[in-house]
């Protein structure tokens, strides 16, 4: 076992890099109906009250839009939120493919056995991609796995508060990861990024 820093590595034998399936994933989003999308936004403004004084409001088309811009500013919000919701669900597939993989080859087959220590769990695939660099485009790596583990499918925004898409989604998911991170056994290792080779490939 290597220790780095408050890092500890699992010892891999040999010295070759292994390749690890590539991670499909999506650069891009397409939802659908985007004028359901927005009226499901424009019922949360009205729903909410998001805008003060709504009732005294004098200019009619100031307030219009007002609301208008709130449900845009509500269906990016959604739209970062299904973003990294997809990018979850593509690292969680991507590290199912890895575990076939590595019950597969003999010199990796026991860095993922929990009665063994050192031992990697499978977050540390996640700090894996962390590791190596993988770009993301402002697609923050634990908290899609966090939304992808806490919701099957991505809900449509009219499950949200305001609240929520706002101030409380990066918690929500951070937290959901952490709490995946800890079930595996302790001590837990991080695979060595020199070690395994990770090509990405959108789909």
């Amino acid at each position: 076992m290597q220790i780095i820093g408050d890092r500890r590595y699992v010892e891999i034998p040999g010295d070759k890099q292994h390749d690890l399936p590539p991670l499909l994933v999506h650069r891009t989003l397409h939802l659908k109906r985007m004028d359901k999308v927005m009226n499901m936004a424009a019922g949360i403004v009205d729903g909410e009250d998001m805008i003060p004084g709504a009732a005294g409001f004098s200019d009619e088309p100031v307030f219009q839009q007002r609301k208008m811009e709130l449900a845009i500013n509500l269906v990016e919000q959604y739209q970062k939120l299904v973003m990294h919701w997809r990018w979850g669900e593509d690292i969680l597939e991507w590290i199912r493919q890895c575990e076939i993989t590595f019950e597969g080859r003999p010199d990796l087959k026991h860095l993922l056995r929990g009665d063994l220590w050192p031992h990697a769990g499978r977050a540390s695939f996640v700090q894996l991609l962390e590791d190596k660099a993988v770009p993301t485009e402002g697609i923050d790596m634990e908290k899609a796995v966090g939304f992808r583990l806490t919701f099957r499918q991505p809900p449509p925004i009219s499950c949200f508060s305001d609240q929520f898409l706002f101030y409380l989604n990066d918690s929500v998911g951070n937290s959901a990861f952490q709490a995946w991170a800890s079930r595996n056994p302790a001590p837990v290792s991080a695979l060595p990024p020199e070690r395994f080779a990770v090509q990405v490939l959108e789909m």
